[in-house]
C-alpha cells in the first residue's frame, strides 16, 4: 500500500468534503524555502518574457491586419490577470510543490474527481511542459539564424544544445538557482528597456497608428483575427503562474505568491505594449507582418546593423532565461504527483546533496531534448493551448469555486475582488480561446481522452477510484 493509500484509509470517508488544511508553513519533505518575492518576480517574469513575443509579433499584426495589433496584447493582458485571482487564492492556501497538481487533486477531493483532475495535469504536463521547453529552445535557434546562416541540421543541433545546457545550470541548489535567476531577469529588463528607449527616441506617431480602412469594424472577421492573435499573445504572458509550482520553496507563499503574480504580469505587459507601440513607430506594419526578426530589423532601422546583432543577442539571452524558468517550474510537477503516490515513485527523489526533485528535472529535459529536435514551432506553440486549457486553466476556475462551498473565508490567505465574477470571466475567455486554436483543439481532446484511459487503467491495477469505491464506502471511519 502506498503512502497516499494509507492516508486514505486514515482519512476515511469525511475527507471527500473537507480535506485537511495546508499552511504556508508546511514543508514539501527534502525542499528548502529559499525563495523571497525578488525572486518570485524574476522568475516569473524571466518564464514570460522568452522568445514569445519577439517571434509572434509579426504573426499577430497579419492576423489582426495593423497596428490594431495593440488590442490583442491588452486583451492577453485583461485574460492574465483574471486568471492571475485564479492561481493568487489557490496559490496563497496551497502553497505546495507541483501546483496545479495540488490545486485539482484539493478543490475536486483527493479521494475522488481530485484524482483523476491532478492526474490529467500530470498526464499532460509529461507532454506539454516538454513541449514548452521545446518551443524556446526552437524560437532560440531559429531567431540565431539573423547571425548566422545556419542550416536545418545545425538549428537542431542548437536547440538541442540549449536544452542540454538548461539541465546542466539546474541541476543545483534552489538558493543558488534564485541567484541565477535573479541575474538572468536584469538582462531580461534591461532588454526590455533599451529596446522601448530606442523606439520612443525615433517614434513617429502617424506610422504607429496607421490604421487600415474598416480597422475596427466589429464583424466575425475581426473576432476571428482577434482569437487568432490572441492565441499568439496569450503564449507570451503565460508564466505569471511559475511561482505557484514553487509554493513548497517560497519564503511567505500567502502574501509572495499573489504579490508575485500581479507585479509580474503588470509589469510584462506594461513592456509588451510599450515595447510594440515603439516598433510599430518604426517599423511600418505592413512590412512588420513579414519579417521574420523584428526585433532585430527595428534596432537596424534605428541604429544600423551592428546594434542589431547586440540586440538579437540578447533576444536570445531573453529565450534562453524563459525556458530556465519554466523548466524548473515544471520539474516540481511530477516530483509532487510522485511524492503523493499518485505517480511514479523514482520521480519523488530528491538529489541527497543539493535538496531538488533530479529524477523529475531529468526526465522533462531529457524528453524536451527529443522534442526540439523534431517538430515545429507553429506547430508547437498551437499544441500547447490546446492541451492545457480546458484541465488546467477552466479546470481550476471551477475548481476555486468548489473549494470556495466546501472549505470556510479563513482558509484563504489571499481573497479575489467581486469573487466569483474573475473566475467566470477566465472561464469564458479560456474557452473562446481553445475554439481559436483550431486544428489543435482535436490534439488536446484527444490527450484527455488517453488521459482518463490511462487514469482508468493504472487506478483498476492499483484498486483505487472509482474501482474501490464500494470498498471505501464499509471502510469505518479511522480505520
Amino acid at each position: 500500500m502506498t503512502p497516499s493509500q494509507k492516508t486514505a484509509s486514515a482519512t476515511g470517508a469525511n475527507t471527500e468534503s473537507i480535506s485537511a488544511p495546508v499552511h504556508a508553513t508546511q514543508q514539501d519533505p527534502g525542499l528548502v524555502r529559499g525563495l523571497g518575492l525578488k525572486e518570485a518576480v524574476a522568475l516569473n517574469m524571466i518564464d514570460m518574457i522568452g522568445i514569445g513575443p519577439f517571434v509572434v509579433s509579426p504573426l499577430v499584426i497579419r492576423a489582426m491586419g495593423g497596428p490594431q495589433a495593440l488590442l490583442a496584447w491588452t486583451a492577453g493582458a485583461v485574460l492574465a490577470l483574471l486568471d492571475g485571482f485564479v492561481w493568487s487564492e489557490l496559490g496563497a492556501a496551497l502553497p505546495r510543490a507541483g501546483g496545479s497538481y495540488v490545486f485539482l487533486r484539493e478543490a475536486y477531493g483527493p479521494q475522488k474527481w481530485g484524482r483523476l483532475m491532478s492526474f490529467l495535469f500530470v498526464w499532460q504536463t509529461l507532454i506539454q511542459a516538454p513541449l514548452v521547453i521545446a518551443s524556446g529552445a526552437i524560437g532560440f535557434s531559429q531567431y540565431a539564424t539573423y547571425l548566422h546562416a545556419f542550416t536545418a541540421y545545425q538549428q537542431k543541433a542548437i536547440s538541442g544544445a540549449v536544452v542540454l545546457l538548461l539541465v546542466a545550470l539546474l541541476y543545483r541548489r534552489i538558493t543558488t538557482i534564485g541567484k541565477i535567476s535573479v541575474l538572468l531577469w536584469i538582462g531580461v529588463i534591461g532588454t526590455m528597456i533599451w529596446l522601448i528607449g530606442g523606439g520612443i527616441t525615433h517614434f513617429n506617431a502617424s506610422l504607429a497608428f496607421s490604421f487600415p480602412p474598416g480597422a475596427f469594424h466589429l464583424s466575425h472577421l475581426f473576432f476571428a483575427g482577434l482569437g487568432a492573435a490572441m492565441v499568439s499573445t496569450t503564449y507570451t504572458y503565460w508564466g505569471y503562474y511559475n511561482i505557484c509550482h514553487l509554493g513548497g520553496e517560497l519564503r511567505e507563499p500567502e502574501k509572495n505568491i499573489p504579490r508575485g503574480i500581479f507585479i509580474s504580469i503588470v509589469g510584462i505587459a506594461v513592456l509588451y505594449l510599450a515595447m510594440q507601440t515603439s516598433i510599430l513607430g518604426v517599423v511600418p506594419w505592413q512590412q512588420a507582418q513579414n519579417s521574420p526578426f523584428l526585433v532585430s530589423t527595428f534596432v537596424e532601422t534605428i541604429s544600423g546593423p551592428f546594434a542589431a546583432r547586440v540586440a538579437t543577442m540578447l533576444v536570445l539571452w531573453i529565450a534562453f532565461a524563459s525556458i530556465f524558468a519554466a523548466l524548473l517550474g515544471y520539474s516540481r510537477v511530477p516530483y509532487a504527483a510522485a511524492l503523493d503516490g499518485s505517480f511514479f515513485s523514482i520521480f519523488s527523489r530528491v538529489h541527497p546533496q543539493k535538496k531538488f526533485p533530479h529524477v523529475s528535472l531529468l526526465f522533462l529535459g531529457a524528453v524536451a531534448f527529443v522534442s526540439s529536435l523534431l517538430f515545429r514551432l507553429s506547430t508547437v506553440i498551437a499544441a500547447i493551448l490546446a492541451t492545457r486549457l480546458l484541465v488546467q486553466f477552466i479546470g481550476q476556475a471551477i475548481g476555486l469555486i468548489l473549494l470556495h462551498r466546501r472549505w470556510p473565508p479563513e482558509r484563504f490567505p489571499f481573497k479575489m475582488w467581486l469573487y466569483p465574477l474573475p473566475a467566470i470571466l477566465t472561464m469564458c475567455g479560456w474557452a473562446a480561446l481553445f475554439w481559436a486554436t483550431g486544428s489543435a483543439r482535436k490534439w488536446g481532446l484527444l490527450l484527455i481522452g488517453l488521459g482518463i484511459l490511462a487514469f482508468l487503467l493504472r487506478a483498476r491495477e492499483v484498486r483505487q477510484w472509482p474501482f474501490a469505491a464500494t470498498e471505501a464506502r464499509h471502510e469505518p471511519e479511522g480505520a
